[in-house]
């Protein structure tokens, strides 16, 4: 499997620098936006935890962006 990502990636070296800006931005992005800008705990356990708790948080802030604080609520109480 390896072997053939490798082969994969030679053959279209931009794809993973574009895949590697993309996900720096989104791990950036998230934890800026919790007002970190690294991670408090140490470990990959409690490093994983962390993020863990970062990502639901960031998608309910932008779900409330989105629809507003109250019609979320009617939502989760349905």
């Amino acid at each position: 499997m390896l072997d053939a990502l490798d082969a994969c990636l030679d053959k279209e070296p931009e794809r993973m620098r574009v895949r590697r800006q993309t996900v720096e931005h989104l791990c950036g992005t998230l934890k800026c936006g919790m007002g970190h800008t690294h991670f408090q705990m140490k470990t990959l356990k409690h490093v994983s935890t962390e993020m863990s708790l970062h990502v639901p948080a960031y998608n309910l802030k932008g779900v409330m962006n989105i629809l507003g604080v109250k019609p979320l609520i009617e939502a989760i109480q349905a």
